[in-house]
């Protein structure tokens, strides 16, 4: 496998695109070797689709779009991120807070915390922003034959 490994896919800001957005990200994953089954993948679907329902929700109809991007680096980290043109940045709520929305960045940070991971955020040139997921890669072993 190569030392860095990229794919990305740019959808409309649609609720529909979410679920198009999740399977990407699985079947890229899939590809680059990482358990379909396994525990890790449930978590990064489940990860990916917060931060594209953000990406459609949050952004208030002023970003048509949102691009998924995937980066492998020296089958070490694993980096997924999802921009949006939306200049504000996911807040964090207060845990007094009682409402049916907003727990998806808490789901997000605590999944890729218990993956040994991060998230973070990073500013675009074009004023939006991109919701980064990092993990310890994990790949599924090749069998020998």
């Amino acid at each position: 496998m190569a030392d860095h490994q990229e794919a990305s896919v740019t959808l409309p800001s649609d609720p529909a695109s979410v679920p198009t957005a999740r399977r990407y990200v699985a079947e890229v994953l899939d590809g680059w070797g990482l358990d379909e089954a396994g525990e890790l993948t449930d978590a990064i679907r489940l990860m990916v689709s917060e931060l594209a329902t953000n990406a459609v929700l949050h952004t208030f109809g002023q970003s048509p779009t949102f691009t998924v991007d995937i980066r492998l680096e020296r089958e070490e980290r694993l980096h997924i991120g999802v921009t949006d043109s939306h200049p504000r940045w996911p807040r964090r709520l207060p845990a007094a807070v009682q409402q049916d929305n907003g727990r998806g960045m808490v789901i997000i940070r605590s999944l890729a915390a218990e993956a040994g991971g991060r998230l973070s955020v990073t500013p675009t040139e074009e004023g939006g922003k991109t919701v980064w997921i990092t993990l310890p890669w994990t790949a599924a072993p090749v069998p020998i034959r």
